[in-house]
């Protein structure tokens, strides 16, 4: 095959899907004082642990539980050899036309890479370890490793990982952040967004009390993507996802209503090649309304599982997982794991929507409730940025 071919392929997939298609308070000490900072230095390193990672097997657990604030030295060393690619270390193979059409645990590295998580939630999002990595935990959970390959793949041989950790002082914890939301609140905003011609759609599941930023900032770092806008904007960044070997997975959603205007911003979790198909997917909207001057987003979220017929016009549109409280609570994991959510709560508003159908015929059901979160200031970490 030649390097070109891909391009094309990718194309033709491409081209098919997209014709397819109040009152809060925070408690006023909810953050540490300068003598609690100042406490929170390190003082206990545990001695180094050493692991065998397999190329022939998935995740691997080191036992070690993180607690946000620890300090956590990882070196990786060996090599893995591959048939055809030749010699990989920890950092992985460089990237190939191979890596654009597959889907690798963590794809934004190189295969037969060494990488790791924190937690065993499908919502986390795994990390680049390569031959070190140095970091500072802010969520807690177990330390996961494993080599970056497809799980249909597997390879003779194995990493060697050391692992240092740096404990972070115990402190007297602050107070922990309480969220109180008036319901009443949830008679400003729609139970349901809707399709151009007012066919009601997919129910509001979540909220966000935040600004732009921080938006952004919480779903580039809970592993999510902003998808493109237009055909032609999918088009040329397909092209030029596919000269720089990177994985397309901002393949644009459709148009829906809320507070009279399309959504502000869509946000997608997808696979590559399996973007086409299935994918977590969402729409959010900035509201009429700010409360205790901060501004309020509000979001529609689902899970693609496949296709079914649009029972408007006989055509082919996604069919979603039909217990949507699912993907409002993997929205939730996704934003908290991410270091983005500040407190949460679940509120049911007085005309909760349980079963209902989408704007193209498909069912389905929920609790009624929608989850509210206070997001945390912008990380300083990339973030996704606004596409105006």
């Amino acid at each position: 095959m030649s390097r070109r071919a891909p391009i094309p392929i990718l194309f033709a997939i491409l081209l098919c899907s997209l014709s397819a298609f109040p009152q809060f308070k925070l408690s006023s000490d909810q953050q540490p004082t300068a003598e609690q900072k100042n406490s929170t230095s390190q003082v206990s390193t545990t001695g180094a642990k050493q692991f065998d990672v397999s190329a022939s097997g998935g995740w691997i657990d080191t036992g070690i539980t993180l607690k946000p604030g620890d300090k956590v030295n990882l070196t990786g060393a060996g090599s893995l050899q591959f048939q055809q690619a030749g010699t990989a270390g920890p950092d992985g193979l460089p990237r190939s036309w191979k890596d654009v059409m597959q889907a690798l645990p963590l794809n934004s590295a190189g295969r037969g890479a060494l990488i790791a998580r924190i937690g065993n939630d499908p919502a986390v999002v795994p990390f680049l370890v390569g031959a070190k990595k140095e970091f500072t935990a802010t969520q807690p959970g177990r330390l996961f490793l494993r080599v970056n390959l497809a799980d249909s793949e597997s390879l003779d041989g194995n990493y060697k990982a050391s692992i240092q950790v740096t404990r972070a002082a115990a402190v007297n914890a602050a107070k922990p952040v309480e969220l109180k939301f008036d319901s009443a609140l949830l008679t400003q905003v729609p139970r349901r967004v809707t399709d151009a011609a007012g066919g009601a759609g997919d129910m509001v599941n979540f909220m966000l009390i935040g600004s732009k930023q921080q938006v952004l900032d919480a779903f580039s770092n809970g592993g999510w993507v902003q998808v493109d806008r237009t055909k032609g904007e999918a088009v040329a960044h397909a092209i030029f996802s596919t000269i720089q070997k990177q994985s397309y997975l901002e393949m644009p959603m459709s148009e829906l209503y809320l507070f009279g205007r399309p959504q502000d911003y869509g946000m997608a979790r997808a696979e590559p090649i399996a973007v086409v198909q299935t994918r977590h997917h969402l729409r959010i909207w900035k509201a009429p309304f700010q409360v205790d001057g901060h501004d309020v987003w509000v979001g529609a979220a689902t899970h693609d599982l496949g296709f079914e017929k649009d029972q408007r016009n006989g055509n082919v549109t996604h069919h979603i997982d039909p217990n949507v409280d699912d993907e409002r609570s993997f929205v939730q994991s996704s934003l908290t794991e991410g270091g983005g959510v500040a407190a949460s709560t679940l509120v049911t508003p007085t005309d909760p929507v349980k079963e209902a159908k989408t704007a193209t015929g498909g069912s389905f059901h929920s609790d009624g409730r929608i989850v509210v979160m206070q997001l945390r200031g912008s990380s300083g970490q990339a973030s996704a940025k606004a596409k105006n």
